[in-house]
Order: C-alpha cells, then sequence, then structure tokens
C-alpha cells in the first residue's frame, strides 16, 4: 500500500509582511499555514525573518501556488516540501521535553513519566494536538510568568482566556487557583484538545471550552487573557474592554516591540480607562523581542 504523500510550501519572508504573505497562500489554495521563528520548535528563518509553511492537497496545486508566488514575488524563491507517510504528525514529540513554564508550574507531555523535584511543584500534563500552545513560545511563556506573579489574586476569581489554543493559560490560570475559567478560540478543532488537557489535569470541572468568539461572551471576567497576535488585538480592543469586569486584569501577548507603544495606546484611549501596569519582554533586544501587556481596568 502507498503511503500518503503531503505536501507543503515553504518561504522565507520579512517578519512585518508575515500576515500579508500568509494571506497569499491562502489565496493560493494553502489548506493551513504554520508560522516558524526562533521560538518555534522547528526554527524559522533567522532574525528579521519567519518561515511560512503552507499545506496542499496535492502536488500539482502546490506547484501552481510556487509558480503564481515566483511571478508575483520573484525575490521570495518559494520551494516545495513533501513528507511521505503519517509519522511526521508526532516527530515533534522527540523535541517536547518536561520544562518548567513558570518557577512553579512545570509543563509534562503526556508520553513522558515525570517526578516532581521539589515539594512545592506543580505539574501541568499538556498535549498540543492540533492546537497552538506547548508553553515553548515566548508569547505564551510571558503570559504564564505574569499569572505566576500575580497568583495571590487569581484565587476564587473567573478567567476568560480568548483564542486558547490547546488551553494552556487557562489551566495555568486554573493551577494558581482561579475558581473557573472559560475558554474560547475561533477553531473547531481546539475544543476536543482543550477539553482532553483540562481532563488529564483534572481540571475540566472548572473548565468550560467553546469554539466562539468575544462576540459570544455576554457576561464579564475579572481576569482576561489574549495570547493571540497584534493585527488582531487591535481591531479586537473595544471587545476585550466590554468582557472585563470593573478593577479586573487583562493580559495581551503576541505582540512585537516595536507595536508595544502603539498598542498600548490602542488600549489607554478605549471608552473605559485602562491602566497599562506592566510590560514584560523576552528576546534579544532586537525589534523582533516579543512583549507581553498587563492593564488593569477602572
Amino acid at each position: 500500500m502507498n503511503e500518503p504523500v503531503y505536501p507543503f510550501v515553504a518561504i522565507d519572508v520579512p517578519r512585518d509582511r508575515s500576515d500579508e504573505l500568509g494571506a497569499l497562500l491562502f489565496e493560493l489554495g494553502a489548506g493551513g499555514i504554520e508560522e516558524r521563528d526562533d521560538q518555534t520548535l522547528k526554527k524559522g528563518a533567522g532574525e528579521g525573518r519567519v518561515t511560512l509553511v503552507g499545506s496542499f492537497s496535492t502536488r500539482e496545486e502546490a506547484e501552481e501556488a510556487i509558480a503564481a508566488i515566483n511571478e508575483a514575488e520573484p525575490d521570495l524563491s518559494p520551494r516545495l516540501e513533501e513528507v511521505v507517510g503519517d509519522a511526521w504528525r508526532d516527530a515533534w514529540k522527540e523535541h517536547f521535553a518536561p520544562f518548567p513554564l513558570t518557577p512553579r508550574i512545570t509543563v509534562v507531555p503526556p508520553w513522558v513519566t515525570y517526578e516532581r523535584t521539589r515539594d512545592d511543584e506543580m505539574l501541568l500534563e499538556l498535549e498540543p494536538g492540533r492546537a497552538f500552545g506547548t508553553g515553548l513560545h515566548a508569547t505564551t511563556a510571558l503570559v504564564a510568568e505574569m499569572l505566576d506573579a500575580r497568583a495571590a489574586d487569581l484565587a476564587g476569581k473567573e478567567v476568560l482566556d480568548v483564542g486558547t489554543g490547546s488551553g494552556i493559560l487557562a489551566l495555568v490560570a486554573l493551577r494558581y487557583g482561579a475558581s473557573h475559567a472559560l475558554a474560547i478560540d475561533n477553531d473547531d478543532e481546539v475544543v476536543e484538545v482543550v477539553q482532553e488537557n483540562a481532563e488529564r489535569n483534572g481540571l475540566a470541572d472548572r473548565l468550560t471550552v467553546r469554539a466562539a468568539t468575544t462576540e459570544s461572551v455576554t457576561g464579564t471576567y475579572p481576569v482576561v487573557l489574549a495570547n493571540i497576535e497584534a493585527r488582531v488585538l487591535r481591531p479586537l480592543a473595544p471587545e476585550l474592554d466590554r468582557v472585563l469586569a470593573p478593577g479586573g486584569l487583562l493580559i495581551l501577548s503576541g505582540v512585537l516591540a516595536a507595536e508595544h507603544d502603539e498598542m498600548v495606546e490602542r488600549y489607554t484611549s478605549l471608552a473605559r480607562t485602562l491602566r497599562h501596569v506592566e510590560t514584560r519582554r523576552r528576546g534579544d533586544g532586537t525589534g523582533d523581542d516579543w512583549t507581553a501587556l498587563a492593564f488593569v481596568a477602572s
């Protein structure tokens, strides 16, 4: 029996053009796009650049997309990659070992046996599956660090996690004592992933996950998390403000250092006053550093 062949088109692009060129890949028929940079398991193209990898149904469709890219953007040098068989789906697991996400939480993949190394260590068993969020990316780790620093304030609070991915940040909040988390994402496929992660950590009774957007959220929450990216966070600002309870904490991530000041201005100029209280950065001091921002509502 012939094994299946999965064709991909890979292009190395400037970071500030990744959204535009990702949209081009979708227009050319890509069924999904992976973005690789220096923070992902598979590394990207180096400083200031990312690698976009688009999946296509057939080799012919991938070759047609490459021809179209070469005509529209002759300097990009798109390349065809093919993977044979299904083993690639689990190959990333070789690189996903237990690691400290915060000073008190260690992320452990479910296929690894791990023993606590100290009494105050909390384990979070996690498999991202088809969803974003192993905790290895700086954008996720920065939010987790902010939650760790505010663990005492999380006790008994309800949390809204927007763009939840694997559910990792909602689960971290629950580990730190939040009473309940509502995790939402516009990708239907993450629902099962989040439910499974909540169940394997004994947190299913304190977490609700829905394939939804913020427009469907009717209540307000004392803690709101949104680890997405700046191009989504900009238009989402009024909605995130709406679902944030008075005096509540809003944490944003997925913002590059070069976008930081603009994002602070965007969120502190809404109808209701949001006070910028903290920024955390991770990187090497270049404009490609990732930042997470915390705001408190009036």
